[in-house]
């Protein structure tokens, strides 16, 4: 017997990528409720950060509680705007005016706290900092993952500013076509 869907926002209790699932808890309480990665991709994200603030359907399944679609991913509380010391210098106006330029993962590695992406068009490496992520609501980035990314340059050249689903990014994607075409 299927049952209905229903919307809550809650917070990520953990999410872990290897394993591929994590649980969020309503904030209405109840029963921890599984979100899996595949869920969660198709949102455009390959995980989460913990304790983020989630906005997600939900159904009642004879395994329990699973979430079955995300809406919206709110960056864990207490992050602040900029804790790195490459953002300092830059004036806020200039981050927040950064342009949403889709993007691939070259790699990351959560235990140095950085990796690099690439930028549809561009050649130059993109350097993307932990702290980066855990602002825009992810834990984690793969290799070869499509996301949405804001660049400025910064004092050691193109550094990304806020991470986003590669969803973001389609919109730039056709712009970026239509002006290439009307060149042409």
């Amino acid at each position: 017997m299927e049952q209905s869907i229903r919307k809550i926002k809650g917070r990520v209790k953990w999410f872990d990528p290897v394993k591929g699932f994590g649980f969020v808890v309503a904030d209405e309480g109840g029963p921890d409720i599984l979100l899996h990665a595949n869920v969660l991709r198709n949102f455009g994200q390959s995980s989460v950060a913990d304790d983020a603030g989630i906005e997600i359907d939900v159904q009642d399944t004879t395994r329990g509680v699973q979430a079955v679609a995300v809406h919206q991913i709110e960056p864990p509380e207490g992050i602040t705007a900029s804790t790195m010391a490459d953002l300092e210098d830059i004036d806020p106006a200039v981050i927040a005016n950064a342009t949403l330029e889709p993007a691939r993962i070259k790699w990351f590695d959560k235990g140095k706290g950085f990796g690099f992406a690439n930028t549809f068009g561009r050649g130059e490496d993109v350097f993307v900092h932990v702290e980066v992520l855990r602002r825009s609501g992810l834990a984690d980035l793969q290799p070869g993952e499509a996301l949405a990314i804001r660049v400025i340059e910064g004092k050691r050249g193109r550094m990304a500013t806020e991470v986003c689903g590669w969803e973001s990014a389609v919109g730039t994607v056709a712009q970026a076509a239509s002006e290439d075409a009307s060149e042409g």
